[in-house]
């Protein structure tokens, strides 16, 4: 019966970390847009460190100091948006190059 269990309860706690995840973002309105975003990332940086620096002192732990961030992660988000909408836009022409070229490929190794 144990064996049976033990991927159950694993899957489920899966499943509750992913649900939790999804639940905290919703609520801390990171789903709303990119302004609210920013605001709940400027509240995550003031509140990690210090949380981070009591429960490495409760249980004893020596960390890393934590790299800097030089960069906006709005303008690298649309950066990305940017670079895949462009990728799409050109994608049926680039389609249609290289099928051509593994066509013309092809013919030369029939020949």
């Amino acid at each position: 019966m144990a064996p049976r269990i033990f991927p159950f309860v694993k899957l489920m706690t899966k499943f509750g970390i992913a649900g939790g995840a999804v639940y905290l973002t919703y609520s801390q309105g990171l789903l709303e847009g990119n302004v609210k975003g920013s605001e709940v990332l400027s509240k995550a940086k003031s509140a990690i460190p210090p949380a981070v620096e009591e429960w490495t002192k409760y249980f004893g732990w020596e960390l890393p100091s934590a790299p800097k961030i030089d960069f906006s992660p709005t303008e690298m988000w649309n950066s990305g948006v940017h670079m895949s909408v462009s990728a799409l836009s050109v994608a049926p022409t680039r389609v249609c190059e290289y099928t051509h070229q593994g066509w013309q490929y092809l013919q030369n190794l029939a020949k």
